[in-house]
């Protein structure tokens, strides 16, 4: 997982101002949410993210920072609270089981960040969602509640439908980036979700990377897997230029 000082650091000097990107606070149902917001143009496609189970960090900010460069406008979502960035296993465990036992709860946060991207003037027709990790489960499941988004993407993310919901609202199509040597979400999930998105006729692609683990994307971490990264990067990018109105976007 991330590096936690380095997260931090870099965390707050985002708090403290970006020149390119700025933190948003917004509200759902009363309570503060922190997330963070870079555009290039006011005309640019939007691309949601959703973090990890540590919350928003420096991490999903670089990724925010990479989409800009190509011409981007990027809100990433906080699903866990404003402040609420948990460093300890059982924190983060806990914080992300919280959502999973509670899917309406996770598709209201949902909501209220694609409101608050909303409230920036970003261009939410013509938007795409990503999610990494615990973030990728609740692209799926953004999904799954009918958003009417052009795309979602996960990223190592878990795969598997809670018991109740199934894919006949998606209206999106759906990009699966995942690693064959995951230890958390394995290839029978993989194999499962393929199912489901056919029998509903969802348009999607899936695609394993032999040998990336779990997290396979996440920068400095002991499961960083490069070659992955690399290549689920340019396949997720050329996703973005298939689905959306390009508008300002530089690709």
């Amino acid at each position: 997982m991330k590096h936690i000082i380095g997260a931090l650091l870099m965390y707050s000097l985002v708090l403290a101002g970006s020149p390119s990107g700025k933190n948003i606070t917004y509200k759902i149902d009363g309570d503060k949410y922190e997330g963070y917001y870079i555009s290039p143009s006011p005309e640019a496609p939007l691309v949601l993210i959703v973090h990890d189970w540590d919350g928003l960090t420096d991490y999903e900010v670089k990724r925010a920072g990479m989409l800009a460069d190509l011409g981007y406008a990027v809100f990433a979502a906080d699903l866990y609270g404003a402040g609420i960035r948990p460093t300890e296993f059982k924190d983060k465990h806990a914080r992300a089981t919280e959502l999973y036992q509670d899917r309406g709860k996770m598709r209201t946060r949902l909501r209220g960040a694609l409101k608050a991207a909303k409230n920036q003037k970003a261009n939410v027709d013509n938007a795409v969602a990503i999610g990494y990790c615990f973030g990728g489960a609740a692209i799926l499941e953004y999904a799954r509640a009918g958003a009417s988004l052009k795309g979602f993407v996960a990223f190592h993310g878990g795969l598997d439908t809670p018991r109740g919901e199934d894919y006949s609202q998606t209206k999106g199509e759906i990009l699966v980036l995942h690693g064959s040597a995951d230890g958390s979400v394995s290839m029978e999930d993989f194999a499962n979700l393929a199912v489901e998105l056919e029998t509903h006729k969802v348009p999607h692609e899936m695609i394993s990377y032999s040998g990336a683990p779990h997290a396979f994307t996440v920068f400095g971490s002991d499961r960083y897997r490069a070659d992955a990264d690399k290549k689920s990067w340019s396949r997720f990018t050329q996703f973005l230029t298939e689905v959306l109105d390009e508008g300002t976007a530089n690709q």
